[in-house]
């Protein structure tokens, strides 16, 4: 099979620079600024200061034939769809990222299953594999010049514990998990792809010889699927009815125009603190700061591990992040995700505690005034707050607006209040996802 990369320009409908590197290969999305005419402006959909370093000009250099990004492209989208990738051969990664979900999770389960025999239950919520493209690598201490340089403490990384740096190092993760794609290991993987029906495909793009030391040919493999998930028209389309909005050629209705305000105000929803919604010179939000925080989110008896009462998803901490567990202030605290599509999801929060957004912004006005509606209590009548982290770590918990309400006190947002966030962020659903149900 012969893969042929189709006129990419055309196809996005976009102006588009593509930065070749030392090595002749063009690179899209990560080293590119994809910009969109806005009467006399331009509005870039790509935040090149966030960009992490592209791993495309290095692995190019390991082939013997110079890759196109068009051909890793189609690649990359082949393996998304295939299922024989997989221990079970049922399993792909559009089973879990599903794209007409805007690449998140298919259903309102709190984990999927997968393993050998698809009956391995996860530990996280699958999140969305959308707007990743700005997503910086991860470090403790990350300074924002627009903040005055101050440190705003862990920042960026893929995955809910920011452990793969990039989408390269976030692909393998999914094809080696024992839980969702189980491959033994790499060579597993490769002698998959060598024996699949697009193993030409990969002769082609990569060289003759791209078979002939798995190393390399995993390599191959990663960096399709890397490509893929930077593709603009899957993976960051700016579809939606606020950027729109943003560009001037769309409207709000006053429903949503009152729940934006009450999004970014800091005495209301709080919400722009760690969603930036406003634009950044002449960058489109990601709706998220790519930082760590904890929530205190409510122990969900759903996921299969939680039923050992001395397990914890500690995020930074572990199970699945190793190297910062000997950092107990950073116990309890995930990587905050974007909001972009947040109304067509079902599943919420790491470990899917909720399945509603009215849910969720309910505990996030009412978590300490209203600890008995979240938490479990104990034979004594005591509240167990913040059940799903030991208490050891329950000083992590952020306590910022709208969390700075005890029993007494008013909530931040009124019932209509949340109404109104709601339909805001309502606006934020793609195009091509909008006719799905809403997670009210």
């Amino acid at each position: 099979m012969t893969l042929k990369g189709g006129d990419i320009r055309a196809r996005l409908g976009a102006r588009q620079t593509l930065r070749p590197l030392g090595c002749g290969l063009a690179v899209s999305a990560i080293a590119t600024i994809v910009a969109l005419a806005v009467g006399d402006d331009t509005v870039s959909i790509t935040d090149a200061r966030a960009a992490p370093p592209s791993t495309l000009a290095f692995y190019a250099s390991t082939f013997s034939k110079t890759p196109s990004v068009e051909a890793m492209t189609e690649l990359g989208r082949l393996l998304f769809f295939d299922r024989s990738l997989s221990a079970s051969g049922k399993l792909a990664c559009a089973s879990c990222h599903d794209p007409e979900r805007a690449y998140g999770p298919p259903n309102g389960l709190a984990v999927q299953l997968g393993g050998p025999d698809l009956k391995r239950a996860g530990i996280r919520a699958v999140p969305s594999l959308r707007y990743m493209q700005n997503v910086p690598p991860f470090s403790e201490h990350f300074e924002d010049e627009e903040q005055g340089g101050a440190d705003q403490g862990p920042t960026g990384g893929h995955t809910w514990d920011g452990r793969a740096d990039t989408v390269h190092d976030q692909a393998r993760l999914p094809l080696l998990s024992p839980f969702e794609m189980a491959d033994a290991n790499p060579d597993e993987v490769v002698e998959k792809v060598r024996r699949g029906a697009y193993s030409k495909g990969f002769r082609d793009v990569f060289g003759d010889d791209v078979f002939a030391d798995n190393t390399r040919a995993f390599k191959a493999v990663l960096l399709s699927f890397e490509v893929f998930q930077q593709s603009p028209a899957d993976f960051y389309p700016y579809s939606s009815r606020y950027d729109a909005w943003l560009r001037g050629k769309g409207e709000l209705t006053a429903q949503e125009e009152r729940g934006l305000a009450l999004f970014n105000d800091p005495k209301k929803g709080n919400c722009a603190t760690c969603h930036p919604s406003q634009m950044r010179g002449k960058v489109l939000p990601q709706f998220t700061d790519f930082g760590f925080v904890a929530l205190g989110v409510p122990r969900n008896g759903g996921i299969p591990a939680n039923a050992d009462g001395a397990y914890n998803d500690l995020g930074l901490c572990g199970p699945e992040r190793k190297d910062l567990s000997g950092q107990p202030q950073y116990c309890g605290m995930f990587r905050t995700p974007s909001l972009r599509n947040v109304a067509v999801r079902r599943v919420f929060f790491h470990n899917g505690a909720f399945h509603t957004l009215r849910q969720v912004l309910e505990f996030y006005v009412e978590r300490d005034m209203r600890p008995g509606k979240w938490y479990p209590t104990s034979r004594g009548g005591r509240v167990r707050m913040y059940d799903d982290l030991p208490e050891q770590y329950h000083g992590n918990v952020d306590r910022e607006p709208p969390f700075d309400r005890g029993p007494r006190e008013a909530p931040a947002l009124s019932s209509s209040e949340i109404d109104d966030v709601i339909a805001f962020l309502q606006t934020l659903t793609d195009a091509d996802a909008t006719g799905l149900p809403l997670g009210r």
